[in-house]
């Protein structure tokens, strides 16, 4: 790979056959580096294990004279990408006229989750790729805009009267949202539709954004609180989507706030409470316990760069997941050639190679499963740190390295 971006920068290749188990080629594959979004891949991995063939909606209790609805993080509630929602159909539907939303609080002593991911940059905040995270997810934790004729348009109209858009002659805005609240200014540029992260529980001390969104959508009195529970054995479940149709999509396009929401999930499924890093550190302890380089893992997106993962973990996670879950499973889940974020490459011929990209400021990370000529099965990744050049250069400099050990084997 003669990119002249790739001669200055960090590289880190390794290629995997997992029939002979050996390496076929492996260039500081035992070397950290930021993988970005590839960082997804071990959050996928235990998402397949452990959040079984449907997601938990909510949790809830009506054993008694009101309705308990305990958030389990599942990101899928009020998004548009889901056409069905059976946990809106539970609650809508609920014959309950006292209806309490609580977010479970962790046990003493151990730690939850906090809105923004440890390491994630600050003055992206406004950005539709750093959604906010939280127990109880409500239209993905995004409002998006829209211009019809000179007026902007807001969904969820709960948001529309946050709105200050002083000029009516726009043809084109840019939507900024002031830091801590959901006040957003519309000024002119930008184009004619944008997506922007709303603050969860900062506009009233007592109401959470949440609940006032769900009031204003259900059209009831819906109260909200925090609970400990001492035993979580009792609660009944609501399941919303299947599970891969939420992983395909959070590859697919490399969706953040999808990933970190299925951290979440899973760290209620395996704790019984959400705490990204108290779940990280649980998985790094048994399910990659053997991985060859101890990674720092630090978020379930790949936002932070604070990760640090080597080829070879990469490597190794994969094979996990194809020993595990099939190559089936996995080629549902990731896109191949002609699709999501490798939609420009890899585009002559089409199901032999399945991989995650990733993506950041001098940062272009490849990781997945190709195909050879001769039917062999590898298992790639190839991660670039502090690369100056064009990320498209990079990229096609990969995918003609990986044409190449197609072709010839």
């Amino acid at each position: 790979m003669a990119t002249p971006a790739l001669q200055t920068a960090h590289v880190g290749i390794s290629i995997y056959e997992p029939a002979t188990n050996k390496y076929w080629f492996d260039y500081q594959g035992d070397h950290y580096f930021v993988p970005a979004s590839n960082t997804k891949l071990p959050t996928c991995y235990a998402a397949m294990k452990y959040l079984g063939d449907s997601l938990t909606g909510i949790k809830y209790d009506d054993s008694e004279s009101d309705l308990k609805i305990i958030g389990a993080g599942d990101p899928t509630f009020l998004h548009p990408d889901f056409k069905k929602n059976p946990v809106f159909d539970f609650i809508k539907n609920s014959s309950f006229k006292d209806i309490r939303l609580y977010e479970q609080a962790p046990p003493l002593n151990h730690t939850s989750f906090k809105a923004f991911g440890s390491g994630w940059s600050w003055n992206d905040y406004n950005e539709n790729y750093m959604a906010q995270r939280s127990y109880f997810p409500v239209y993905g934790n995004i409002a998006r805009f829209t211009l019809r004729g000179n007026r902007i348009e807001v969904s969820p109209s709960f948001f529309q009267n946050k709105l200050f858009q002083f000029d009516d002659s726009l043809t084109s805005f840019h939507i900024e949202r002031m830091q801590w609240t959901n006040g957003f200014f519309a000024t002119k540029g930008g184009g004619k539709y944008q997506e922007v992260p709303i603050v969860q529980g900062f506009d009233d001390p007592i109401v959470s954004v949440e609940d006032s969104l769900l009031c204003d959508t259900l059209h009831m009195i819906i109260g909200y609180g925090h609970i400990q529970l001492a035993s979580m054995s009792h609660l009944k479940r609501v399941h919303s989507q299947p599970t891969d149709s939420l992983l395909k999509p959070m590859m697919h396009r490399s969706d953040n706030f999808f990933a970190e929401q299925t951290l979440l999930m899973v760290s209620n499924e395996i704790l019984g409470y959400m705490s990204d890093g108290e779940v990280i550190d649980t998985l790094l302890k048994t399910d990659f316990k053997d991985l060859p380089q101890k990674p720092r893992w630090a978020d379930g997106s790949g936002l932070s760069r604070y990760n640090l993962f080597s080829p070879r973990d990469l490597v190794t996670i994969l094979n996990k997941m194809k020993n595990e879950f099939g190559m089936d499973r996995i080629k549902t889940i990731l896109p191949t050639g002609g699709e999501g974020t490798i939609s420009s490459y890899y585009k002559t011929e089409t199901g032999y190679i399945f991989g995650k990209t990733g993506t950041l400021s001098g940062v272009v990370a490849f990781s997945g499963f190709l195909y050879t000529k001769k039917g062999r099965l590898l298992i790639f990744s190839t991660l670039v740190n502090n690369h100056t050049g064009s990320a498209t250069d990079i990229r096609k400099a990969i995918e003609k390295f990986l044409r190449e050990i197609r072709n010839k084997y």
